[in-house]
């Protein structure tokens, strides 16, 4: 018998019992739905976490002034005043996995425009930091290493900034007043929104490190290193190279605690990353009992069918179909059965998930992969729980099946 007739005959089976058919398909559609939104869900989430490590920086490593201890009493992050330009030069030389720095002096500010102000933060960085920080300039240009060298007194704007000083004029080439000095604005940054913290990475103005150093604060050291990794596997690696390195240059001894931090912002979302992905195994994983749960529906169906289409077996067999015949029969019909309540939940989970979308606002990603293992899922449950009720048809003794009442 080709598999075309036992198709067909297999169709023509279910279509005898339209509701149990249908009934026996929905515990397959609600699984395969279930898992389809589960998983959809699970990877918007790490794709949305992914574009904000994207925009958060390059392999980011950063190195920042720590705390002291002054008789007895712990001062906070960036008190010390031992991280310098020579550290910077030093990691960059020493360490091979780091492949740019930018040093970086920073605080709070009131800048003025007209009769607009605003209380800000500044930072005086170098040119790397842009490239780093995968900071576009939406209007203008960066400083240039001239300015930087000549610590001039430009600066890049925040759209934050942009947006309250200047409302609707043009912010490029204006002056506007930084601590009392004046500042040429010769750029706008791109929007860069929230970071994964919750900060808001518009709020600020960009100097030249040397105009911040010597002109805002007045100091000769650093607040902070901006460092990129050659790759994300690297970023460990170089934050033990640089602990160890800025230890021997700072003359600390074993036992004695650094005299700097080092973050790495990028480890915390890779860990709400495999928190998102627990999640979403865990989700698809009870999605998944509710297909158990239709494929044992099959199993039962399909057993009454056998029990009701038994003298049907026995006359099958008695002219000449065999008992694989009859296996391949009945487990066509589960496969089928199977096959239409998947195709079924695919649609549904499709439909779902851009429902869920829209009432949720939550970033859903649907992928070609994960309908087809969706599909190749609901045909393994088929022939899983129907292999023993067409194992038991053919098994059936021919004559005992045709005196069946």
């Amino acid at each position: 018998m080709n598999l075309w007739a036992i198709v067909r005959i297999a169709l023509r089976a279910l279509a005898r019992n339209r509701l149990r058919t249908l009934l026996t398909m929905l515990g397959i559609t609600i699984g395969i739905s279930a898992v389809i939104c589960t998983v959809a869900m699970g990877e918007g989430g790490s794709n949305q976490i992914r574009e904000q490590m994207l925009m958060l920086g390059n392999n980011f490593v950063w190195v920042e002034a720590g705390g002291r201890n002054v008789n007895g009493v712990r001062t906070g992050t960036g008190a010390t005043k031992t991280l310098t330009l020579a550290d910077m030069r030093a990691i960059l030389q020493a360490i091979p996995l780091i492949k740019s720095c930018s040093p970086q002096v920073d605080g709070r500010i009131q800048v003025v425009y007209g009769n607009q102000n605003w209380n800000t933060t500044y930072r005086g960085v170098s040119l790397e930091y842009l490239n780093i920080r995968r900071w576009s300039v939406l209007e203008g240009g960066p400083f240039s290493q001239d300015e930087v060298a000549a610590s001039a007194n430009v600066c890049l704007l925040g759209t934050t900034v942009a947006g309250y000083l200047f409302e609707s004029d043009e912010p490029l080439g204006k002056t506007i007043r930084v601590r009392d000095m004046p500042f040429k604005v010769i750029g706008v940054l791109e929007s860069k929104g929230q970071s994964a913290t919750g900060a808001h990475q518009d709020d600020l103005i960009l100097t030249p490190y040397t105009t911040a150093q010597r002109k805002v604060k007045g100091i000769d050291w650093l607040d902070d290193i901006m460092c990129s990794a050659m790759s994300q596997d690297t970023v460990r690696p170089a934050q033990a190279q640089i602990t160890s390195l800025l230890r021997e240059r700072h003359h600390i001894f074993p036992g004695q605690q650094d005299d700097f931090n080092i973050r790495s912002p990028e480890e915390i979302l890779k860990a709400r990353e495999d928190a998102s992905r627990t999640l979403t195994l865990m989700l698809a994983s009870i999605a998944g009992v509710s297909l158990v749960v239709g494929g044992i529906g099959i199993m039962n169906i399909m057993l009454v069918s056998v029990t009701e289409r038994t003298r049907e077996i026995g006359l099958r067999m008695a002219v000449g179909a065999t008992e694989r015949d009859v296996q391949m029969q009945f487990l066509t019909e589960a496969m089928v059965l199977s096959m239409l309540g998947g195709l079924l939940g695919v649609l549904t989970g499709i439909f779902a998930s851009h429902a869920l979308r829209k009432m949720l606002a939550w970033p859903i990603t649907l992928s070609l992969e994960t309908i087809l293992i969706a599909v190749l899922f609901s045909i393994g449950t088929g022939i899983f729980f129907g292999y023993y009720p067409a194992q038991k048809a053919a098994a059936l003794d021919p004559i005992e099946a045709i005196r069946y009442e």
